[in-house]
């Protein structure tokens, strides 16, 4: 029976070890594979194969994707066809379908397509704001409340990033009370959530904690997302620090695709495979059939021309006992 079903969600709980009792008994998964995980691949998707993609994601169970980006084609071509796949995609029962806008001119796309949930981003450094969408901080949340005002207007909801979150590819490492700044300002103008990303996958389990210790002294840790990079094999790790410190949503990219041009140094996201494989292992429900969820990704190999990094899809299933 697939995952998220009536028998799994009456089932009776495991007795958990004393070290897990303390996690979560759900989490939410945001997929941003079709817009995170294709817009540094070389080879752009057409539209078709990204509709069919989103849509084999959907029937895995993820119930939250990011579909794309309204963002200029000449800076960030692989997302130039959003309007286009959005459109095809039309309504997915279940599903709130998102996208990256920059500014009103990409919430006016946006809203044109009928879209309900969109996503600003910003950064916790000054430098990488500055090389990723050549403004300063402070002129990239101005952008940001702009797109928020859009949203209230028409009804949509609006989600905040804040990149850099633990490293940056130029400063070094970025102190709590900056990302606090910036989190703090995008959910005061009424972002709904804040995804905290490790842009180049530098941050450890320590350094996860002692964030997220200082960010929920001031905000409700419900409003709060992760979002890593896998770039030095300690994105799992990381998600396990962030549930014991409360937080129940983390976004991952199907494949483990995904990078940041204006981030030297930066690889794939958490592998959507990987993470789903650790919370089926410790009795933490995601709503995600891992089986489906592989045959989602599986496809993209051949269409990108490259071996997805996902270390699920490499390993495949333990064999049975």
């Amino acid at each position: 029976m697939p995952a998220g079903s009536v028998a799994e969600a009456t089932r009776p709980a495991r007795l958990r070890p004393a070290p897990f009792a303390g996690l979560p008994r759900r989490v939410r998964i945001v997929e941003v594979g079709p817009r995170d995980g294709l817009q540094n691949e070389s080879t752009p998707l057409a539209v078709g194969d990204k509709v069919a993609f989103i849509v084999r994601l959907a029937a895995a169970g993820l119930a939250a994707i990011e579909v794309g980006a309204f963002v200029r084609p000449d800076r960030v071509p692989q997302m130039a066809d959003t309007d286009e796949v959005v459109r095809r995609l039309g309504a997915l029962p279940g599903v709130a379908l998102s996208a990256l806008v920059p500014n009103r001119a990409g919430m006016a796309r946006a809203t044109a397509c009928g879209l309900r949930d969109v996503a600003v981003f910003t950064a916790a450094s000054e430098t990488f704001t500055r090389r990723n969408i050549n403004m300063s901080i402070d002129a990239s949340l101005s952008a940001a409340r702009d797109v928020v005002d859009l949203a209230a207007a028409n009804g949509a909801r609006v989600r905040g990033y804040v990149s850099t979150a633990w490293w940056c590819p130029y400063e070094g490492r970025v102190g709590p009370d900056a990302v606090r700044r910036v989190a703090g300002r995008l959910l005061e103008m009424g972002c709904r959530e804040v995804s905290l990303g490790d842009t180049i996958g530098a941050a450890t389990p320590h350094e996860v904690w002692a964030l997220l210790d200082r960010l929920v002294r001031d905000v409700q840790v419900g409003s709060l997302a992760v979002h890593f990079h896998d770039t030095r094999g300690t994105a799992l790790a990381n998600v396990l620090t962030a549930l014991w410190s409360g937080i129940t949503t983390v976004d991952a990219a199907a494949g483990g695709l995904g990078g940041c041009p204006y981030a030297p140094g930066a690889s794939g996201n958490l592998a959507t495979e990987d993470l789903v494989y650790m919370l089926d292992g410790m009795d933490i429900e995601t709503g995600v059939d891992l089986t489906r969820l592989c045959e989602a990704s599986r496809p993209l190999a051949a269409l990108l021309g490259h071996a997805l990094p996902s270390r699920y899809l490499a390993a495949g299933r333990p064999p049975a006992p």
